[in-house]
């Protein structure tokens, strides 16, 4: 039997560094680092080279504020999505979840967060003034709003509808085959999909 690899402080300190990752536990964090100490110092580098590069050359979308390495995304790139049509989502991930059911063909705003009072964060701290910059300025027929349904989601788009309604735009918000508290990252295709065609105005 080969023998156990060695605890260092080293493989500790990474073992830590992962585990303060989202979804990863200490037993995910303690396989991972042992599969990278077991792999060859090429793959490492890719891997580090990585995540250098998410921090060095990453940006946030000069529209829509989604995550890009060029000054516009792909999507506010593309002169084929409808331009009177935003969905509002809190993150980026939030994006993939909804292009992944291809039900949605017009462009985005991402808030970035929520307002969550309890935790200090208010309107100013998330990217509502961009938002509403681009609806002075821009010719959009709907909103919609598809922020999270819990009660963070609920305030924010409660507080969003009351701002948006008076620039005689269309407001609409995800149908309620999303079950209350869930996070639109992890609902099913045909739930976000059923969820996007079905949307109710707000």
């Amino acid at each position: 039997m080969p023998e156990p690899l060695p605890t260092t402080g080293t493989v500790d300190r990474l073992i830590s560094e992962l585990n303060r990752l989202p979804g990863i536990g200490p037993k995910s964090a303690q396989r991972l680092a042992y599969h990278l100490l077991r792999a060859s110092a090429e793959d490492v580098r890719h891997l580090a080279e990585a995540l250098m590069a998410l921090k060095e050359r990453t940006r946030l979308c000069s529209i829509c504020c989604n995550v890009t390495d060029t000054d516009l995304c792909a999507i506010c790139r593309n002169d084929q999505r409808d331009k009177q049509q935003i969905c509002i989502v809190e993150q980026p991930q939030d994006i993939l979840a909804i292009e992944h059911t291809g039900a949605y063909h017009g462009r985005y705003h991402v808030l970035h967060g929520v307002i969550s009072p309890t935790e200090g964060i208010g309107p100013d701290n998330i990217r509502i003034s961009q938002l509403t910059h681009r609806l002075e300025s821009d010719h959009v027929s709907e909103v919609i709003l598809a922020t999270n349904t819990n009660f963070e989601g609920e305030t924010t788009a409660m507080y969003l509808a009351r701002i948006i309604t008076p620039l005689n735009i269309k407001v609409t918000r995800l149908a309620r085959g999303l079950p209350f508290g869930t996070e639109l990252e992890y609902a099913d295709d045909v739930t976000l999909t059923r969820a996007m065609e079905e949307r109710q105005s707000f």
